[in-house]
C-alpha cells in the first residue's frame, strides 16, 4: 500500500477502523466503476444505515481509493477526475430519487399546467462536474431547473398540494442538505448554487421560461462561460433536449464571436486582482496553482474562449471537457500541435499537483502550504526529492501557460512599442479621435502623404458623424477609432491609391459596425487587419467581396491555412460532414454551402493577389471548387425530395461553358444540363424536382448570399425544353436534332457531378458527336453567322479594345477552336479532349491543321487576354477593355489566324 503518512486524511481514516485497511486493498485493485459504487452503497444501506450517512461513508472510501491508486502509480489524472465525477453523478441521482419519492408521497406528483405531463427536477452540473473533471475534494456547482410551472396532483388522501415552483425549491433544499450536511463521517459534497439565474438573490429552482427570460434579458458574458460546462445529471431526455435548445443560442453565437476575448480578458483580470488582494493579505497563499499566473484557470480560459468564439458554427467545440477541447483545437488547427501538447502536459501536472494538495487533509485548497514540512510532503507525493525541484517544474509549466495565455488575451487595443515608434513625426504622434475637425484630419492625412487628403478627410468625417456611428456603443466606437488609427499608416505604406483604399476600408467598417465581434476580431488580430488592407489596396472586387461577406474575416487569421494549396478531396469530405451534421435543416445546409464556398474563394483570392497562382491554375481550382459544391448540392437537395423513389439518384450534372472548359472565374455563373438514366415511373417527376431544387439551392439569396447563378439555356430545345432529360433522349437529340451551335457548346462540356455511369455515357456521346463528319462549307457558314450575331449583340463604341467581344479577341479564338474541332475531329479524335483552348490551338498547329507559329502566337494572346481580363475584373471594372496599342501585336496574330481558319474554300 501507499505510504500512509503522505496523506493525513488517509492516515486518520484508516486508523479510525481497523477493518478499513482490508477494505481499501479490495477497492484499490482496479478502477472504481458506477456498479462498484452502487454496490458499496448497498452494503452500507442493507445494514440499516440512513442513506445520507451511507453516502458519506462511500465518499470517504472513494477518496481513499483514489489516493491509494494515484499515489501508488495505478491511476492517472483521467481516472481520478472521471471517478469523482461519476460518484458525484451517482450521489445526486440517488439522493434525488429518494427525496422525490418522499416529496411526492406528501404532496402528489408535480404536473405541467400546459402539457399535463409529470415534471422532474433537472439538476445541472456546472464547472468541473459538468466537464467530468471533478477534483477529489471539490465542491459541486449545481443549478436546479424544471420544465413547466403548474401544481402537484395529489393522488392520496391528506396530501397537501404545492405549486411546482415551491415543490422543486423544497426538493432542492433537501438535496443540498443531504449532500452537504456535516455530520458523522464528514459530508458527501459541498454544494454551490451561485451560478443559478440571479445568483444568491434568485430562486433556488427555475422553470424553463424563467431560464429563457433571464438568459435573453440579463445573461452576462461570464455566464456564457459558465454555461459551456452545463451538463444535466437528472431529468427526462426530451426535457433536457428542450433546455439545450434554450441555452445554446445564449452560449454559442451563430457568428464568430471574437468579442468573447475581451470579455474573458476582463473576467480574468478581475479574478487575478482578487487573488492579488488575497495574496497581499496572506503572503503564504501566493502559490495558487488554480488561479495564479499560468495556472489551471488560464488553461481553461484558453480552451473556452475558442468555444465561445466558434462553438456556434462548429458543434465539435461544444465539448465540456477542457482536455478534449484542447485536442479538438489541435485537430482543427486553431492551436498548434506543440502548443496543445505543452498545455496538456501543464494541465495534467497542475491538476495532479492540485490533487496532492487536497490529499493532504481532504481540504478544498489550490495553494501550496506555507510550512516547509508540508511542502516537502507535497513534493514527494508529486515524485520530487525536494521542494526546489518541484518548484522548478511548476515554474516551467506556468511560464509556458502564461506565455500562451498572453498571446491570445493580451490587450491589442494599444499599439506595440515598435509600432508606436514608427509614428515619430509630431503630426503622427497623436492619434485621431471621432471628435476631430475635418481640418485636423486633413493635416493628419497630409503628413501620411495621402494623395488627396481633403477628400479622404471628408470621407472619414462623414463616417464619424454617421447615424450608425452615433448609435454604436462606446466600446464599439472606441474599437472603430482604434482600427482607423491602426489602418491609416498601413494604407500609407502599401497602397498606390491611398484615398481609394481608405474609402473601401471605411465602406467595410460601415458594414461590420453593427457586429462588435468583427471589430473585436480585427483588434485582437492586427495581422488580419493588415491582410484586409492589402486586399483592398490591390483589388476593388476583393474589397466588395469582403464587405459582402465579413464572416470571412476568420480566414485571414492563419497564414498557413490561407496560403496552403487546396485539397479538394478533403474539402469534399468536410462539406459532406457538415451537411450531414445539419441534416433536416435546409436553411442551415444552404448557408453552410455558401460559407464553405466563400472561405475557399477567399483563400484562392489571397493566393492570387500574392501572385502564387497563374490564371490557368486559378481557373482549375475555381472549377474544382464548383464541382465539389455541385455534387454536394445534388446529394443534399435529393434528400429534400419527399417522393424520391431511391436513396442514390441516377442523375448527373453536365457542365458547359467556363465550368465545362475549366476556365471558371470568381463571379462566373454555371452553365449546366441535367441528365438521368432511370426507368422508374416516378423518375421523370422526381428528377425534375431535384433539378429545380438544385437551382433554388444554388441561386437563392440567404443571409450568407448566393452560391452560384445557374444558366440551363443549353439544355435540349432551350427555354422550351424539359428542365431534365433522360440520357437516351439527350443522345437522340444530339445525334438528330441539335443545332451546330449546340455542338460547338459540346466542345467545352464535361461530366461534372452525380452518377458516374451517366457521366461516362455522356463522355462517349460527346466524343461521338464531335467526331461526326460535317460539310465544311456549311459548318463554316453556320459558325460565322453565329459569330456575327454575337458581335452585333455586343457593340463597342469606345476607343478601347474589348478583350472578349471585339474582332481579334477571346471569342474569335474560341470560335476558331470550336470550328477546328468540329471540322477535323473525325480524322483526329484527339481533338475531342477537354484540354482547354490554349492546348487545343497548339495541338492543331502540331497536326498541321493551321500555321503552327500563328497557333502559338494566338495561344499566347489568349493567355494574355485572360490575364488582363482577370486583372480588370479584380479592379472592380465591369467591362474588360484595354488600350488598343496595349494588345496590338496579339490582336494582329489572332486576326491573321482567324482569316486563315475561316478562309474559303477549305
Amino acid at each position: 500500500m501507499t505510504d500512509q503518512t503522505a496523506s493525513r486524511f488517509l492516515r486518520r481514516w484508516l486508523q479510525a477502523d481497523p477493518g478499513r485497511t482490508a477494505m481499501l486493498q479490495q477497492t484499490a485493485g482496479a478502477p472504481l466503476m458506477p456498479d462498484d459504487i452502487a454496490r458499496l452503497l448497498d452494503e452500507q444501506t442493507e445494514a440499516g444505515m440512513p442513506l445520507p450517512r451511507a453516502m458519506r461513508r462511500v465518499r470517504n472510501l472513494v477518496i481513499a481509493t483514489l489516493i491509494e491508486r494515484d499515489l501508488g502509480g495505478r491511476a492517472d489524472l483521467a481516472e481520478v477526475v472521471e471517478t469523482m465525477s461519476r460518484f458525484a453523478d451517482f450521489a445526486v441521482r440517488t439522493h434525488l430519487d429518494a427525496l422525490s419519492r418522499d416529496m411526492c408521497a406528501l404532496h402528489g406528483t408535480p404536473t405541467g399546467a400546459e402539457s399535463g405531463r409529470p415534471q422532474q427536477l433537472i439538476v445541472l452540473g456546472m464547472g468541473k462536474l459538468g466537464g467530468d473533471e471533478l477534483n477529489v475534494s471539490s465542491d459541486i456547482d449545481l443549478i436546479f431547473v424544471y420544465p413547466e410551472d403548474g401544481d402537484t396532483q395529489p393522488d392520496q388522501p391528506g396530501q397537501r398540494q404545492l405549486s411546482n415552483h415551491e415543490f422543486f425549491i423544497r426538493l432542492g433544499k433537501k438535496l443540498i442538505a443531504d449532500l452537504s450536511e456535516i455530520a458523522e463521517d464528514g459530508f458527501t459534497f459541498r454544494v454551490d448554487m451561485a451560478l443559478r439565474p440571479n445568483g444568491a438573490s434568485g430562486p433556488l429552482a427555475a422553470s424553463f421560461n424563467m431560464v429563457e427570460q433571464y438568459l435573453m434579458v440579463q445573461g452576462r458574458e461570464w455566464e456564457r462561460y459558465a454555461w459551456v460546462k452545463a451538463r444535466a445529471l437528472t431529468g427526462d431526455p426530451d426535457d433536457i433536449a428542450v433546455l439545450d435548445r434554450i441555452v445554446q443560442p445564449f452560449v454559442y453565437r451563430r457568428y464568430l464571436d471574437f468579442g468573447s476575448i475581451d470579455a474573458m480578458r476582463n473576467m480574468h483580470a478581475q479574478i487575478r486582482a482578487e487573488v492579488r488582494r488575497q495574496e497581499a493579505r496572506h503572503p503564504e497563499r501566493s502559490d495558487n496553482v488554480k488561479l495564479g499566473r499560468g495556472g489551471i484557470r488560464e488553461i481553461e480560459f484558453l480552451a473556452q474562449v475558442f468555444q465561445l468564439i466558434r462553438g456556434g458554427r462548429e458543434p465539435e467545440l461544444r465539448d465540456r471537457s477542457t482536455r478534449r477541447t484542447l485536442d479538438i483545437l489541435a485537430q482543427k488547427r486553431l492551436l498548434g500541435d506543440e502548443e496543445v501538447a505543452q498545455l496538456q502536459q501543464a494541465y495534467a501536472f497542475l491538476r495532479n499537483l492540485e490533487h496532492r494538495l487536497q490529499y493532504l487533509d481532504d481540504a478544498q485548497t489550490h495553494t501550496l502550504p506555507a510550512n516547509d514540512e508540508d511542502r516537502l510532503v507535497i513534493a514527494q507525493m508529486a515524485g520530487h526529492a525536494d521542494v526546489p525541484s518541484l518548484m522548478a517544474e511548476l515554474q516551467q509549466h506556468r511560464s509556458i501557460v502564461a506565455a500562451q495565455f498572453d498571446a491570445i488575451f493580451s490587450d491589442k487595443t494599444v499599439a506595440p512599442a515598435d509600432e508606436q515608434n514608427t509614428m515619430s513625426s509630431p503630426e503622427l504622434s497623436a492619434a485621431l479621435t471621432d471628435g476631430d475637425t475635418e481640418d485636423a484630419i486633413t493635416a493628419h492625412l497630409s503628413a501620411l502623404q495621402y494623395e488627396n487628403p481633403v477628400v479622404a478627410a471628408r470621407r472619414l468625417t462623414d463616417v464619424w458623424n454617421s447615424p450608425r456611428m452615433q448609435a454604436m456603443t462606446e466600446n464599439s466606437r472606441n474599437l472603430m477609432v482604434s482600427l482607423v488609427n491602426r489602418a491609416l499608416p498601413v494604407i500609407a505604406g502599401i497602397a498606390e491609391d491611398k484615398s481609394a483604399t481608405l474609402g473601401r476600408l471605411l465602406d467595410f467598417f460601415d458594414t461590420i459596425a453593427r457586429r462588435a465581434s468583427y471589430l473585436a476580431l480585427l483588434t485582437e488580430y492586427p495581422q488580419a487587419l493588415e491582410r484586409v488592407i492589402k486586399m483592398m489596396a490591390v483589388s476593388a472586387w476583393a474589397a466588395g467581396y469582403l464587405t459582402r461577406h465579413p464572416l470571412l474575416l476568420d480566414e485571414l487569421l492563419d497564414d498557413q491555412t490561407l496560403r496552403s494549396p487546396p485539397d479538394w478531396t478533403a474539402f469534399a469530405a468536410e462539406c459532406q460532414r457538415q451537411l450531414d451534421a445539419a441534416a433536416g435543416d435546409t436553411e442551415r445546409q444552404m448557408d453552410l454551402l455558401r460559407e464553405l464556398h466563400h472561405a475557399q474563394l477567399l483563400r484562392l483570392l489571397a493566393q492570387d493577389l500574392e501572385g502564387d497562382l497563374t490564371v490557368e491554375r486559378l481557373a482549375d481550382h475555381l472549377s474544382s471548387l464548383a464541382d465539389v459544391l455541385v455534387g454536394a448540392t445534388v446529394r443534399a437537395a435529393w434528400q429534400t425530395v419527399r417522393t424520391r423513389h431511391c436513396e442514390v439518384p441516377r442523375f448527373a450534372v453536365i457542365a458547359y461553358g467556363k465550368l465545362g472548359g475549366k476556365e471558371l472565374g470568381y463571379a462566373s455563373d454555371l452553365d449546366v444540363v441535367f441528365l438521368y438514366d432511370d426507368d422508374d415511373p416516378e423518375a421523370p417527376g422526381n428528377y425534375a424536382r431535384l433539378a429545380q431544387r438544385f437551382i433554388t439551392w444554388m441561386t437563392s439569396h440567404t443571409p450568407a448570399g448566393i452560391l452560384f447563378d445557374v444558366d440551363i439555356a443549353l439544355r435540349p430545345d432551350g427555354a422550351s425544353g424539359l428542365i431534365c432529360s433522360s440520357i437516351a433522349s439527350f443522345e437522340k437529340y444530339q445525334l438528330t436534332s441539335a443545332w451546330v451551335w449546340e455542338h460547338q457548346a459540346l466542345t467545352r462540356a464535361r461530366f461534372c457531378a452525380g452518377d458516374e455511369t451517366i457521366g461516362q455515357r455522356f463522355e462517349s456521346l460527346r466524343e461521338q458527336v464531335l467526331c461526326l463528319p460535317r460539310d465544311p462549307d456549311k459548318l463554316r457558314a453556320d459558325i460565322l453567322n453565329m459569330r456575327r450575331k454575337m458581335h452585333e449583340a455586343h457593340p463597342n463604341r469606345s476607343p478601347m479594345f474589348d478583350l472578349k467581344h471585339d474582332e481579334g479577341g477571346m471569342i474569335d479564338i474560341e470560335f476558331m477552336v470550336q470550328f477546328l474541332v468540329l471540322r477535323h475531329a473525325a480524322r483526329h479524335p484527339e481533338l475531342t479532349g477537354d484540354i482547354g483552348n490554349i492546348a487545343l490551338l497548339k495541338l492543331c498547329g502540331r497536326l498541321g491543321l493551321i500555321d503552327a507559329a500563328l497557333a502559338e502566337q494566338s495561344a499566347n494572346a489568349y493567355r494574355l487576354f485572360r490575364r488582363l481580363q482577370h486583372q480588370i475584373r479584380l479592379r472592380g471594372e465591369e467591362r474588360a477593355r484595354v488600350a488598343v496599342e496595349r494588345i496590338a501585336a496579339e490582336r494582329a496574330s489572332v486576326e491573321a489566324l482567324y482569316a486563315q481558319v475561316f478562309a474559303s474554300p477549305d
